[in-house]
């Protein structure tokens, strides 16, 4: 009987040991296949649950739900809020990474930062780790995948191949500029503005709360580039100026962290003209701070950027990003100090003064 109870002592221990034993720490220095990804947006839900939610906003063509993390405070009110998508491309595997990088950075920040505790009362983030993910999910499949852009949608009637370019989709000077009707080629616009389900739930989403957000931050690759509307050259944003100037800030931002040079401009002014973009759309609905982030490189590894490069290129991203944000929420809530307090945190982070320093 002795034995019997000491042996069930002893299994009872190892229970509880194994409960206790830490989980593996989520490497934000790799690159991960969808599955992970879901799997770290649950984890962030139980480690922050005061102030993180997954939201589900759509379904993409195979039926895979399309889901968010909104951080914030939750002040019992619809407040103000940022917007950040990555992944619309499948192949620009660095946006997703940047993504899930940017939720880590201000939720440590959060823990123990005065301004981004701030701007979370104030403000809600929304994140979306991966819009395309069937496309995303395609990519991982083998070699041959590796560079889908689009999604997985299939073509108009008579056409064999697959996927719309969800950048060329949304209804922005839809179908006029640097887009494709073939069907087979990675910038066809699809059969129509918004057909995609993808389009559709940002749409919906944004659209429904558009006098919410302060701005609208789509994360791409590669050249090293922050874009401002239009990608038409016949469009002027009527606040090009602004958009210039925050812009510029955010390079400097950027590239006060590791040297890199980030060019700001238009598409049409730097790139190519286009139309149908996200960033096009989300301008027209009245979200003043409209940004297309060009991560890394220059053209060297293009959309196969090494890990080894995936933490400076965050890093400096990452600088860029909460510049524009802080200038958003500043200009919001604090008026005239919005300029000073932006280049303030700016300063901050080039220093390294971040969520992650502090702790």
């Amino acid at each position: 009987m002795l034995f019997s109870v000491g042996l069930s002592l002893v299994v009872l221990l190892s229970v509880v040991g194994a409960a206790t034993v830490e989980r593996v720490e989520y490497d934000y220095y790799k690159y991960h296949p969808m599955p992970e990804i879901t799997d770290w947006m649950v984890q962030a839900v139980k480690d922050y649950p005061e102030v993180v939610t997954i939201v589900k906003y759509g379904q993409t063509y195979e039926k895979r739900t399309i889901s968010l993390l909104k951080i914030g405070v939750n002040t019992g009110e619809q407040k103000k809020a940022v917007w950040m998508d990555c992944g619309i491309h499948a192949r620009e595997w660095i946006a997703p990474a940047f993504c899930q990088y940017f939720v880590r950075e201000i939720l440590q920040a959060y823990q123990t930062d005065p301004k981004m505790q701030a701007m979370m009362t104030n403000m809600d983030f929304y994140v979306t780790p991966v819009l395309n993910i069937d496309g995303y999910i395609h990519s991982w499949k083998d070699n041959t995948t590796r560079l889908w852009r689009k999604n997985r949608s299939p073509g108009p009637l008579n056409c064999t191949c697959y996927g719309t370019d969800l950048n060329r989709n949304f209804n922005a000077n839809w179908g006029t500029l640097g887009v494709s009707f073939d069907c087979c080629d990675n910038t066809f616009c699809g059969i129509k503005p918004v057909s995609e389900p993808e389009a559709q739930a940002v749409t919906y989403f944004v659209g429904n709360r558009r006098e919410d957000f302060l701005c609208f931050l789509t994360i791409h690759s590669y050249s090293k580039m922050l874009l401002v509307p239009f990608g038409n050259p016949n469009f002027i944003a009527s606040n090009y100026d602004e958009l210039k100037k925050v812009g510029r800030g955010a390079a400097d931002a950027i590239r006060s962290v590791h040297g890199k040079d980030y060019t700001v401009g238009t598409s049409p002014d730097m790139l190519y003209a286009n139309s149908g973009s996200s960033q096009d759309w989300a301008r027209m609905q009245g979200i003043a701070l409209t940004y297309t982030f060009e991560l890394r490189d220059d053209g060297t590894f293009g959309f196969e950027l090494p890990q080894d490069q995936i933490q400076p290129t965050c890093e400096e991203a990452y600088s860029g990003a909460l510049h524009i944000i802080t200038y958003a929420h500043d200009k919001t809530f604090s008026g005239a100090t919005a300029t000073t307090a932006a280049t303030l945190w700016s300063m901050l982070l080039a220093l390294g003064v971040t969520g992650t320093t502090l702790m």
